[in-house]
């Protein structure tokens, strides 16, 4: 009988942690630490590492488990409370917002946060701590200086230019699956018509669907990809081979992310994912603070239509099932063109 409940237990316990798809989990800070923080998120732990790094030398006794997941994971997980994290961390401002209307977020107000913009928090739930651009990514490599697109019109026409050189060579997100990869497409189509043509092209030339930026990223590295669009460009500059890219921000606009986190409902230890939220914000928008993001991203020095998405309830227009719905039916027409 024992062996059995014991075998239930097992099988209970590993269903469980299958409910979570998980890309990565690392562990940072002392073994014997009296308090653990668990943080969800959608950043690469190599991206978010400093910033995990530097909150510990600020609190010793703290250690953090970091799992890393897509945007849909997390907001999955968020939505079923089957998992006690303390502190939700995603790309995808609209799935973030979304969690925070529904009421499955908690307020947390502190000197840290009520010295932040206006742009970079929601109902003292949401809290912005990077602005990132969608860029264009480009293998030095294939490219000479003078050829690379400068905007989404440059790279039609390059495209159209030489279709057998870029024909499977140029990738995207898929944006059925990657919450960021929707998000982005979503916040084109109201900033330009210019996104269906382009898309119309990329799928003429068999274009490439991928889950996230650093998929993208390293395709362009191997030679598999020229071209990349809509990368996160921070996930570029922050390679020790970054010099083998080149980085567009295209100047016709650039879309910027806000990478947001928020304070689950069901966090265990609120306070402390309270104080590791007022690290960041410090870290961020102090102005001696370092950043994730990297100088040679700084939009505040270049001359270029930003195209920043705003928190706020205007992200949740596109999660709504029909309009979504007839959003992916007609990206897959452009995209797929079967």
């Amino acid at each position: 009988m024992r062996n059995l409940v014991l075998s239930l237990c097992l099988i209970c316990c590993a269903g469980f942690a299958a409910a979570l798809e998980i890309e990565d989990n690392q562990r940072f800070g002392p073994e014997t630490a009296a308090v653990e923080l668990r943080l969800l998120s959608t950043a690469d732990t190599r991206f978010f590492a400093p910033m995990i790094v530097s909150f510990l030398e600020d609190n010793p006794d703290v250690a953090i488990d970091y799992t890393v997941a897509s945007s849909a994971e997390v907001m999955a997980a968020i939505q079923s409370g089957d998992h006690a994290f303390d502190l939700a961390i995603s790309s995808a401002m609209d799935l973030q917002t979304k969690l925070a209307n529904d009421g499955l977020a908690q307020r947390h107000i502190s000197d840290a946060t009520e010295a932040l913009p206006d742009w970079a928090i929601w109902n003292d739930m949401l809290f912005a701590f990077t602005q990132e651009p969608a860029t264009i990514v480009v293998s030095k490599r294939a490219f000479d200086e003078k050829s690379i697109p400068q905007n989404r019109q440059d790279l039609i026409s390059l495209l159209r230019q030489s279709p057998e050189r870029f024909r499977g060579r140029i990738g995207t997100y898929d944006v059925r699956g990657s919450g960021l990869g929707y998000l982005f497409a979503t916040q084109d189509t109201r900033a330009s018509e210019t996104y269906w043509r382009l898309t119309e092209v990329l799928g003429s030339l068999d274009a490439k669907l991928y889950c996230c930026s650093s998929d993208m990223i390293e395709a362009v590295k191997t030679g598999e990809l020229l071209i990349a669009y809509n990368v996160l460009g921070s996930y570029v500059v922050n390679r020790e081979d970054a010099e083998e890219f080149a980085i567009v921000l295209p100047d016709d606009f650039t879309t910027v992310m806000l990478r947001t986190a928020l304070i689950p409902k069901g966090a265990s230890r609120p306070e402390m994912a309270g104080t590791f939220v007022d690290h960041m914000m410090r870290r961020a928008h102090g102005s001696g603070g370092a950043r994730l993001t990297h100088p040679d991203l700084s939009l505040d020095t270049r001359v270029t239509a930003l195209n920043r998405i705003r928190i706020g309830p205007g992200l949740l227009v596109f999660l709504d099932q029909l309009k979504r719905q007839a959003f992916l039916t007609e990206w897959e027409s452009a995209i797929l063109q079967e």
